[in-house]
């Protein structure tokens, strides 16, 4: 694996590798990363690696979505053994660079998806979207992607970058992968690790919400009123947790709806303890 540190040698290597492909799986497949990698980005790597031609990945802890007094400096740090983990999965490139080279001293531009890129996540954590968004469009002009793959469990950062996409016409296809949940049902997250044993067991509550979520809509219920109320219930019942928002949306406006239909997106933010963990589904019918 071809580890790359500059835009301009990441931008060469890239061309070659676009050049050299051919048929129907051709084009390179992207995943960005800030490391502490799981097997949540590990199949993207694996969706990536069936459907392109060559897959490049990037770790990069961004300092520009995290706001201050967020977890910037304590963010895990495990590049040796990501870049093991990503070798063993076949990816040709790895795109780390610094933060300087991201961001030459006197760089004043960024990208922001105003509207979409102010709820949810972006609410709770103004700046955040801004900060994924200028990174994100930092990253596409270094590689070059023809599909970049993203988790499910960033539903927000998902409809933010697809917005973005289309307004700017990058040339690139977005493909969204499915969370990837440990044995216990918790969503995998680089930041789990922060969680001590209790705080593992209380977070499961906010699985635990949108499976109840889930029932009542199996059984009819389609009012975004009732669901979040039926959801709310559970997550009352988990001392230690703090609820940010449970929010029945659209998935590409993520503007509240008032009745659920086929792909709603259900999202759940809480902080358990210090750490602020994500989870959602999209309604299936």
């Amino acid at each position: 694996m071809q580890i790359v540190k500059s835009v301009g040698e990441m931008q060469s290597v890239c061309r070659v590798l676009r050049a050299s492909g051919a048929g129907l799986h051709s084009g390179i497949g992207f995943v960005a990363t800030m490391g502490a990698l799981h097997e949540g980005h590990l199949s993207l790597v694996r969706r990536a690696r069936v459907e392109c031609g060559a897959v490049v990945a990037s770790i990069f802890v961004n300092p520009l979505q995290f706001a201050p007094g967020e977890d910037l400096a304590t963010y895990p740090r495990t590049f040796a053994e990501d870049c093991a983990r990503l070798e063993a999965e076949g990816v040709e490139v790895l795109f780390a660079p610094e933060v300087r080279e991201m961001y030459p001293e006197g760089a004043a531009t960024t990208v922001t998806v105003a509207g979409v890129g102010d709820r949810l996540d972006g609410a709770s954590r103004p700046g955040h979207f801004t900060g994924v968004a200028t990174v994100v469009a930092k990253l596409f002009h270094a590689v070059g992607p023809c599909r970049a793959y993203f988790g499910q469990k960033d539903a927000a950062q998902i409809a933010v970058l697809r917005r973005m996409v289309r307004d700017l016409n990058f040339e690139v296809e977005l493909v969204a992968c499915a969370i990837v949940r440990d044995a216990d049902g918790l969503a995998l997250s680089s930041r789990n690790q922060y969680l001590n044993a209790a705080e593992r067991g209380q977070a499961l509550v906010l699985r635990r919400a949108l499976l109840e979520m889930e029932r009542q809509i199996a059984g009819g219920v389609r009012e975004s009123a009732s669901l979040i109320e039926a959801g709310m219930a559970v997550l009352r019942g988990e001392a230690g947790v703090r609820v940010d928002y449970l929010a029945v949306v659209d998935a590409d406006s993520l503007l509240p709806v008032d009745v659920v239909s086929t792909g709603t997106l259900v999202a759940v933010a809480a902080y358990v303890g210090k750490t602020r963990l994500i989870d959602n589904f999209l309604v299936a019918g």
